[in-house]
């Protein structure tokens, strides 16, 4: 994969194929971008498992946040890694001894790790590094363009509105 540049359709297949994200990184602070991430992907339909140390067994948006990966008591499909890029490398080798497997590692804007890439490909883990998910789905789904931003998407097709409350939109788009 060349993580420099990835294709529309691989991220929109992630989005839409994962619903429980570990993210790893949490914080408390609603002005951490951390949880603004937070809770964007829970309004968005995503069970996201808070993952900190330091705030083990408090809860964050409603949800128990754990100390580590192994303490998440479900199985994960990605793991957000909302830490440096050299903590990325022992996140992602924890992320490795699951069982079952995440499906994806997913590094923040600024991490980049392409050695703890690596490794989560030889084990068969899609890998997206220095992305956001909630930019990525504002993006793919239409959402950014509410606050002025192009997102670079052209289509005539009428957006797809996803569910009831707040409006948001979904990612069924071409």
């Amino acid at each position: 994969m060349n993580h420099d540049n990835y294709p529309n359709d691989y991220i929109r297949g992630i989005l839409n194929g994962v619903k429980t994200i570990a993210m790893v990184g949490a914080s408390q602070n609603p002005a951490r971008p951390s949880w603004i991430v937070t809770k964007y992907l829970l309004e968005r339909g995503y069970d996201v498992i808070p993952v900190n140390p330091g705030l083990a067994g408090t809860e964050l948006l409603g949800k128990t946040v754990y100390a580590s990966l192994k303490d998440v008591p479900v199985p994960i499909d990605m793991v957000e890694v909302f830490r440096n890029s050299e903590a990325a490398g022992p996140i992602t080798d924890e992320a490795l001894t699951l069982d079952p497997l995440p499906k994806v590692i997913w590094m923040q804007l600024s991490v980049r790790n392409d050695e703890a890439a690596a490794r989560a490909e030889a084990k068969g883990l899609q890998v997206v590094m220095d992305r956001c998910p909630k930019i990525e789905f504002g993006r793919l789904s239409g959402e950014i363009s509410w606050q002025g931003v192009n997102s670079r998407m052209i289509s005539a097709k009428k957006p797809v509105l996803s569910g009831k409350g707040f409006q948001k939109l979904s990612l069924n788009r071409s």
